[in-house]
């Protein structure tokens, strides 16, 4: 990667890893970053993981396994406009849901709700202890042992009192200083992807119409421009070519944007991007429009009564999980029972957390149905 620009990070100005290793033979540091993180088992289990709809509910929908990989396309895509690492890029679009609860936010909300006395429960920080911690692949090490600039994009944001807790991986939150432009870049193309992907998704399932969205600024816009172009369209094909044309135009605009404030801030070294104001962004009209969009998702999809019902069936099973683990500790599996004499409450949020869609209902049943198996 030689034609990296002078901020970008590098194998020679990266941090490195916790446990010194052999470097690899015929890739990169990152990309030993990201084939560890595709072979993990977090990662296998996101393909059971909602990210809207319940994976049971079509095959069709989106899983947080393919919303990852679709973050990972839209982020190597804008990361080579910029002359970034994309390789550290992908492998952070890659890992940064790997701690998501099953059931999508719902069930994170619920755990942490069950957590809320013994620390809370954050997705972002349970992707970072899935690749220090969790994982168990490795005979030398814990976890994925992953760089240093890698675990940082996946630390998304922390509170003062976790940052205090993590260390190095964290100092950023308490010393105000910015993350690598490739973590600020794959947080944007994570929403770039969830907003379109969302939108997409709603169709298909019948809960949102283009009728609606067409009061949305940067559907309609786009809309306009592809019946324009292809007057005779319908059905699925002018969805896809809407939200294609809508996922291009916000590409270009976070690059455009984001090279214009590279170039504001004077921005030379790595170390200049920790200590400039964050650089990734939209321009200030696109920014309003995602915003517009955002809360037309809330108000019309997230908030739809079929998705509330599937939600709150969601939080009920993760609570009474949680309640039946806590109030007694031989109804874990025998290694969690084990791990719950050292880590406490935190084992539970671990096995939960680890737990595909169906295999959390699955383990609802053992506990609670009457028949028996």
């Amino acid at each position: 990667m030689s034609n990296l620009a002078s901020y970008a990070v590098t194998e020679k100005n990266s941090r490195g890893r916790l446990i010194k290793e052999t470097g690899p033979t015929g890739r990169s540091e990152f990309q030993r970053d990201r084939d560890r993180i595709i072979h993990s088992t977090a990662f296998r289990r996101l393909e059971y993981k909602t990210q809207v709809f319940v994976n049971h509910e079509g095959d069709l929908f989106r899983t947080r396994l393919t919303h990852s990989l679709e973050v990972a396309q839209i982020g190597r895509s804008i990361a080579r406009n910029f002359h970034l690492n994309e390789d550290l890029v992908e492998a952070i679009s890659l890992a940064h849901d790997l701690g998501h609860t099953p059931f999508g936010h719902a069930g994170q909300d619920a755990l942490n709700d069950c957590m809320l006395g013994y620390g809370g429960f954050e997705h972002n920080l349970q992707s970072l202890r899935v690749v220090d911690v969790l994982e168990e692949r490795y005979a030398d090490f814990d976890g994925l042992n992953l760089c240093f600039e890698t675990r940082e994009g996946i630390l998304k944001h922390a509170a003062k009192s976790n940052a205090e807790k993590l260390g190095e991986v964290a100092a950023r939150f308490l010393n105000n200083k910015r993350p690598s432009l490739e973590a600020q870049l794959a947080n944007f193309a994570d929403e770039i992807a969830y907003n379109n992907h969302d939108v997409d998704d709603g169709l298909r399932s019948g809960l949102l119409t283009l009728e609606q969205l067409k009061n949305v600024s940067i559907f309609s816009r786009h809309l306009d421009v592809v019946t324009k172009r292809y007057p005779k369209l319908t059905g699925r094909r002018l969805v896809h070519e809407t939200v294609r044309s809508m996922i291009n135009t916000l590409a270009t605009d976070l690059t455009q944007q984001s090279q214009v404030n590279i170039q504001n801030a004077g921005v030379k070294l790595l170390s200049d991007v920790h200590e400039a104001t964050p650089l990734i962004g939209f321009s200030e009209e696109v920014k309003r429009e995602q915003q517009e969009l955002k809360k037309f998702l809330r108000d019309n999809l997230y908030q739809h009564y079929r998705v509330v019902r599937m939600s709150n069936k969601a939080r009920h099973t993760i609570e009474r999980l949680f309640d039946s683990f806590n109030s007694n500790i031989k109804l874990l599996p025998t290694q969690y029972q084990i791990k719950f004499q050292q880590e406490k409450q935190q084992a539970i949020a671990d096995y939960i957390a680890g737990m595909t869609d169906r295999y959390a209902i699955r383990e609802y049943r053992r506990l609670f149905a009457i028949e028996l198996e």
